[in-house]
């Protein structure tokens, strides 16, 4: 942890090249065509495509349909939720890996209150200032704020991996009784709790568990991450009075005020060392505090709830093989290391690397990207090279940028060793699930993740930890609102 956080600081200041695949050619070699696509009929067309998107076709084959439709990766369509909470639900849709990164280029498309994509949710849930995620780098505060996340990281370097054993230690002895008593264990509940104490003590020191906050802190930050991606979720209910209680009216943010209120109590006591560095860099303790709950329980515990299930999917339904050869892999490396498990150490782990970097790739946590043209642009996909306006929304669906056959054999298939190699690391700069390219690095001047060599590192600690403790596993996977449900029917413990 010692060397992402201090990473990151380091680079804090320091621009980087943008990978762009977006030409501005006076004389393209591609076709310059115009986009395809429509946004059909005023308020009946959003509707139309919203009630595809969400139940007659679903989120992938809605976008493949279009891409069959128009025979084009660039199109335009409208994207939910559209009416009420969305005034403008048109975009230009990128839908393969050539297209993708213009929306990491700041030079070129505006991020401003486009995190959550056409709509954005009401500061009321916010202690009523637009957070760093909303702010596009160009704002004065977006460097002190992400800055204030360095920080953050850095200053919690040395906790980051006792801690994880820790609170994952306790996540294995959950399942493995529940398991031992039921025959099979979810692995939703057990995980959720480990990851929201971890973020806890490895950041601020502070154990929820031992607060007022107690054991809620999951089921708290669950509902407040509702109220704000509501219109762009599915619960399960039925098709038309979902659509009208998620999709069409925002949810009303008072009914969560209280819960949110003992989530920001619990950091606000906490968080003393980091909310004093936020007062020295001329930012309120109340401003960094609402801050500091969203970079931990929206971004932070919401991305390793739902990306642990995902890599626990694809590793588990990759077999036995694949989990004998990780924990040959791993426990070798830590045994030849003194018994004692290090950054340096998994570093010396080429397959759990690629395993990792390959769940990123075919399932990334973040699946939506959105930008606003700042000017006319020429965007190339692999067969044209289309124009855009200034001022038109951009809208990228990363799993089509990262699954793009024309970059990945065997695009659609988890391969556990794609990245492992020379020429095979050269593939990292299509893993994108970042806001960024996996060799980049974030800075106060991108909007690149600013926890992205943090979230690499716990991912790698969990299938480390994983497969110290076991030789095999199997599950069943079943939908969720985001990501995957993940059951555990059998563990094998570590035999070697």
């Amino acid at each position: 942890m010692a060397s992402s956080a201090t990473l990151s600081s380091r680079r804090a200041n320091v621009p980087v090249r943008q990978s762009v695949t977006v030409s501005e050619l006076e004389k393209p070699e591609l076709p310059l065509k115009s986009i395809p696509g429509d946004y059909g009929l005023p308020f009946i067309g959003a509707i139309k495509d919203r009630l595809d998107y969400f139940y007659n076709q679903g989120r992938d084959e809605f976008f493949k349909f279009k891409i069959q439709k128009y025979q084009s990766t660039v199109l335009r369509t409208n994207m939910p939720p559209g009416p009420f909470i969305s005034s403008n639900p048109k975009v230009v849709a990128l839908l393969d890996g050539k297209s993708f990164p213009i929306l990491f280029d700041i030079s070129k498309v505006e991020k401003k209150d486009l995190f959550t994509g056409t709509y954005m949710s009401s500061t009321y849930l916010t202690g009523g200032y637009r957070i760093l995620s909303y702010l596009d780098p160009s704002e004065p505060k977006h460097a002190k704020l992400k800055q204030l996340l360095f920080f953050l990281l850095k200053s919690s370097r040395d906790r980051v991996l006792p801690e994880f054993k820790a609170c994952y230690t306790e996540l294995f002895k959950t399942v493995e009784y529940e398991l031992a008593e039921k025959g099979k264990c979810s692995f939703q509940t057990p995980s959720e709790q480990a990851a929201f104490n971890f973020l806890a003590r490895a950041f601020f020191d502070s154990n929820p568990v031992d607060s007022k906050l107690g054991s809620d802190g999951p089921s708290l930050a669950n509902k407040w991450v509702l109220f704000q991606l509501g219109p762009i979720f599915t619960l399960g209910l039925p098709k038309y009075i979902e659509d009208l209680l998620l999709h069409t009216f925002p949810l009303p943010s008072f009914l969560v005020k209280n819960d949110y209120k003992k989530l920001y109590d619990f950091f606000y006591e906490s968080a003393g060392l980091v909310l004093d560095e936020a007062e020295k860099m001329g930012i309120s303790r109340d401003e960094a505090c609402h801050n500091l709950v969203f970079a931990t329980c929206f971004n932070s515990f919401g991305g390793i709830k739902v990306f642990f299930p995902i890599m626990l999917k694809w590793i588990g339904l990759a077999g036995e093989n694949l989990h004998l050869s990780l924990a040959k892999e791993i426990r070798s490396v830590i045994k030849s290391n003194g018994g004692e498990l290090s950054l340096s150490a998994m570093e010396q782990m080429p397959l759990m690397k690629s395993v990792v970097y390959e769940s990123f790739r075919i399932d990334p946590p973040v699946q939506f990207q959105y930008g606003k043209a700042k000017k006319d642009l020429l965007i190339e996909s692999h067969h044209a090279v289309y124009e855009v306006k200034e001022g038109e929304m951009l809208f990228g669906y990363q799993p089509f940028a990262t699954k793009d056959p024309n970059i990945f054999d065997r695009a659609e298939e988890f391969v556990p060793d794609r990245f492992m190699g020379v020429d095979e690391e050269k593939l990292l700069k299509y893993v994108l699930w970042s806001n960024g390219p996996e060799t980049e690095h974030p800075t106060v001047a991108n909007k690149q993740c600013a926890g992205k060599d943090f979230v690499m590192l716990v991912s790698r600690l969990f299938v480390v930890e994983f497969f110290r403790r076991y030789d095999t596993f199997e599950v069943e996977v079943g939908p969720a609102p985001v990501g995957v449900a993940v059951t555990i029917t059998s563990l094998k413990a570590a035999s070697f």
